[in-house]
This record gives C-alpha cells, sequence and structure tokens, in this order.
C-alpha cells in the first residue's frame, strides 16, 4: 500500500471558497477514478490556510492509472478550469509514502 498526501496552501482568506468549491465540483470526480480518500482535512493548529487530502493505492502503477483516467475525464478538467480561474491556491506538495508492514490497512469506503 502507498499514500500520496497532497498539501495546498491558499491565499488568506480563500480556503472556505477553494473547498466549497472542490465539493461541488471535483471531490465526486476524484472519488470516481481514485477511491475514497483516507482523510481530506483542515488544520487546527499551525498553518490556517491549508488543507491536505490522503489517497491509498495498491501500487504506484495503481496511481498512475488512476490518476491518469483522472486527468483524461473533462468533469476534472473543468474543476481544474474553475479553480486556475478562482486563483485561490498558491502552492501544492505532494509527497508519496510507502506502508510499513504493522501498519493497518485503511478503511477505502
Amino acid at each position: 500500500m502507498i499514500y500520496d498526501v497532497r498539501t495546498y496552501t491558499c491565499r488568506p482568506g480563500t480556503m472556505n471558497k477553494q473547498l466549497a468549491m472542490y465539493a461541488e465540483h471535483g471531490y465526486h470526480v476524484q472519488c470516481r477514478h481514485l477511491g475514497v480518500p483516507v482523510i481530506y482535512a483542515t488544520g487546527e493548529v499551525g498553518d490556517a490556510n491549508s488543507y491536505v487530502h490522503i489517497w491509498a493505492y495498491d501500487s504506484m502503477a495503481d496511481r498512475e492509472q488512476r490518476r491518469k483516467a483522472m486527468w483524461s475525464d473533462p468533469e476534472w478538467l473543468e474543476m481544474i478550469k474553475l479553480a486556475d480561474d478562482a486563483g485561490y491556491l498558491i502552492s501544492q506538495k505532494n509527497a508519496v509514502y510507502t506502508q510499513v508492514p504493522f501498519s493497518p490497512e485503511p478503511n477505502r469506503g
């Protein structure tokens, strides 16, 4: 199992707008291709303008295949255009982690 950890930072005062836009236009598209995320969360302490989502995959090949399908979906491309036009995001950080043997399997919906 691998985990794709994606952290986004929004311009101050825009995170709720970004999350509302994603909830309406993006979440269902990503779930259709990637499955249900392990977590989608905002911070309580630290950077108040950031949120994180974590996706679980069987392998890097599984991740690549699912993300390729998502990026071929016109509905996802429309979400990306909406996000670009809104300009709420100022940075993105991605990391992929490998699950250790004693870690429990996530509930993937």
